[in-house]
C-alpha cells in the first residue's frame, strides 16, 4: 500500500503560522493527529468551533478540553447546533445540524488569554449530508460545478475596506484632507496600527495578505467623531478559501478595534458626499494551476473575456448577494469610484468590471533602478485578474463568491454570446466625464434599490439553481429579505434630506 505523501512547506521557519512552523506541512495536509499533537505540545486549553451563519458572520461554540479522548471526540464528531437560529430557511421543527471541523482551517486564537484553538466547520444534516443552505457548501458546489463543466477552477481575492471611528479630540495634529487620504502615511493617519496589526495576525493565521493601506475616506461627523478609511487586500486563493478568509478577516478586524476601545464598520455608506465602503472582488480562472487570463500574445484571453461577459450578464442579480441593504444603493452613485453602469474596461475605475494593470512579461524593472541586477524576471501574467467593483461591505461573502463562480461558469459555457456581450459593453473612457455622457446614457444601469435587485435575482434564478448550486430556498429567502426593506423609492426620498439619510444609515453600521 502506497503511503500518501504530504507537501512540505519551503522555508517554514519564515512562515508566521505556528501550525506550519511546528508541523512543517501545508494546511491542506493537516490531520486529526497533527491537531492533537499541536494541542499537547503547545498546551492549548480551549477549543472553539466556528461556522458562518445565515447573516454572514462567524459564529462560535466554546469548549474546554478535558483530556485527549474529549479532544478526539470533538475533532471526529464536532457538535450539534440549532440550525433554525442560524438560518431563516430552516424549519424549527427539524432544525438540528452537525458542525464538523475542517482540520486545514485550524488557527490559534490571537485574542483569548487562555490558549485557544479555533477551527472552521462545515454543516451536515441528520442523514450525514451537507446542508444545502450552508454557506461553505454553496461555495464548494459552485467550484465543483465549474470544474466539471469547464475543467477550470476560480481563484479570487477581496479588497476589504473599512472605516475606523475615532472619538472627538480636543486638538487634532496633522489633520487629514477629506477625500484625499489614499495611501497616506503617519502622522496624517492615526489608526494605521490597526491595519498593520491585522495584516500580521491574518498572516499568522495562514491567510495570504497582499498588502494594506489607508484609503480615500477621512472626514469628521457633526458630533466631532472622526473617521478614517483603510483597506486590506488579500491574495489570490481558491474560491472556497477566500470566502472563509474574508469572513475571518472581518471578525479579526472587529476584535482588534475592540481591544483598543475603537469601532470599525464595513457599512456601504457612512455619510452623504464621502466615499463609501466597497468589497471589490478580483478573480482569475486556473487550469493545471496556471492562470489563463492572458493568451500567448500577452493580451487578455478569450477565457477572460468570456468570464467578463458572464459578469456583465449576471451582475444585476449578483447585487442581491453583494449589496444587501438599502444603504448599498446610496454608495452606487457617480464620482465616488463606485460603478453605476454595466460595462467594463482596462485600468478604468468608472466601469463595473475593470482589468487592472498586470505584469505582462515585462523585463526585470528592478534592474532599471538598481545596480548589479542581471537577467530578466517575468511574472508571465500569473497575477492577471479582472475586478468586479460593485460589491460592498454588506455582502454575504459566501453567497457573493458562489454567485461570481456561477457567473464565470455561465460566461465560459455561453462562449460566443459572452464574447459578443463583452465586445458590446467595452468602454475605454471615464464615463462620468461630461463629454462622455452620451456613452453613459446608452449603458444599462445597475439596480438602484434592494427591491430592484430582488427582481433581477428572480429573473436569473434558474441560472443560479442550475446544477443544484443555489437551492430554491436560498434564492427565495434572499428575495424575501431584500423586498422586506421596501426601499423602491428610498433614494428619491433621501437625496435631498442629508440629516434623514444619515439617521437611516446608522441602522446598518454593523451589518454582515
Amino acid at each position: 500500500m502506497t503511503k500518501k505523501k504530504t507537501s512540505k512547506t519551503r522555508n517554514s521557519s519564515l512562515n508566521p503560522n505556528p501550525f506550519v512552523q511546528f508541523l512543517n506541512k501545508a494546511p491542506e495536509d493537516f490531520t486529526k493527529g497533527d491537531i492533537v499533537k499541536f494541542v499537547k505540545a503547545k498546551e492549548i486549553k480551549n477549543l472553539n468551533l466556528n461556522y458562518v451563519g445565515g447573516d454572514g458572520r462567524l459564529k462560535t461554540l466554546n469548549f474546554s478540553i478535558r483530556d485527549e479522548e474529549h479532544l478526539n471526540h470533538l475533532l471526529n464528531l464536532g457538535e450539534r447546533v440549532d440550525g433554525s437560529s442560524l438560518f431563516k430557511f430552516i424549519d424549527p421543527g427539524n432544525s438540528d445540524l452537525y458542525v464538523i471541523p475542517r482540520y486545514k482551517t485550524a488557527f490559534v486564537n490571537p485574542f483569548t488569554p487562555i490558549p485557544t484553538l479555533n477551527i472552521l466547520c462545515s454543516y451536515f444534516d441528520g442523514n450525514g449530508q451537507p446542508v444545502e443552505v450552508a454557506p461553505e457548501n454553496i461555495v464548494k458546489k459552485t467550484q465543483e460545478e465549474l470544474k466539471k463543466k469547464t475543467g477550470m477552477e476560480l481563484h479570487a481575492l477581496g479588497e476589504l475596506e473599512y472605516y475606523v471611528f475615532l472619538p472627538p479630540a480636543a486638538k487634532e495634529i496633522f489633520p487629514p484632507t477629506p477625500q484625499r487620504n489614499y495611501h497616506e502615511s503617519d502622522p496624517f493617519v492615526k489608526c494605521k496600527f490597526i491595519n498593520e496589526e491585522a495584516i500580521f495576525k491574518l498572516t499568522e493565521l495562514g491567510i495570504k495578505v497582499k498588502y494594506g493601506h489607508s484609503e480615500v475616506g477621512a472626514f469628521p461627523l457633526p458630533d466631532g467623531t472622526r473617521l478614517e478609511q483603510y483597506e486590506i487586500e488579500l491574495d489570490l486563493e481558491p474560491l472556497e478559501d477566500m470566502a472563509d478568509h474574508l469572513v475571518i478577516a472581518k471578525w479579526l478586524l472587529r476584535n482588534i478595534a475592540a481591544k483598543y476601545d475603537l469601532e470599525v464598520t464595513y457599512a456601504p455608506k457612512i455619510t452623504i458626499g464621502h466615499a463609501g465602503t466597497g468589497l471589490h472582488i478580483h478573480m482569475a480562472t486556473m487550469k493545471n494551476s496556471k492562470n489563463n487570463f492572458l493568451d500567448k500574445d500577452d493580451k487578455l484571453s478569450e477565457t477572460a473575456k468570456k468570464v467578463i461577459g458572464g459578469l456583465i450578464k449576471l451582475t444585476p442579480s449578483l447585487t442581491a448577494f453583494g449589496n444587501t441593504n438599502p444603504t448599498s444603493y446610496l454608495r452606487l452613485v457617480p464620482h465616488q469610484e463606485a460603478p453605476t453602469n454595466i460595462c467594463w474596461g482596462d485600468k478604468n475605475r468608472s466601469v463595473l468590471v475593470r482589468v487592472p494593470l498586470g505584469w505582462r512579461n515585462l523585463e526585470n524593472l528592478s534592474a532599471k533602478v538598481n545596480k548589479g541586477v542581471k537577467g530578466t524576471v517575468s511574472r508571465e501574467g500569473k497575477n492577471q485578474t479582472v475586478e468586479l467593483r460593485c460589491p460592498d461591505g454588506s455582502a454575504n461573502v459566501h453567497l457573493l463568491l458562489a454567485g461570481i463562480g456561477v457567473a464565470a461558469k455561465y460566461g465560459l459555457i455561453q462562449g460566443d454570446e459572452s464574447l459578443k456581450l463583452a465586445a458590446d459593453t467595452y468602454v475605454g473612457v471615464n464615463i462620468f466625464k461630461t463629454e462622455h455622457k452620451h456613452i453613459q446614457e446608452k449603458l444599462e444601469q445597475l439596480p438602484a434599490s434592494c427591491f430592484e435587485s430582488a427582481e433581477r435575482l428572480k429573473e436569473h434564478a434558474h441560472i443560479y439553481e442550475e446544477g443544484g448550486v443555489f437551492s430554491q430556498r436560498i434564492i427565495e429567502g434572499v428575495i424575501t429579505q431584500l423586498k422586506s426593506f421596501n426601499d423602491r423609492t428610498l433614494n428619491e426620498e433621501l437625496k435631498n434630506d442629508k440629516e434623514k439619510a444619515e439617521e437611516y444609515i446608522k441602522g446598518f453600521l454593523h451589518w454582515g
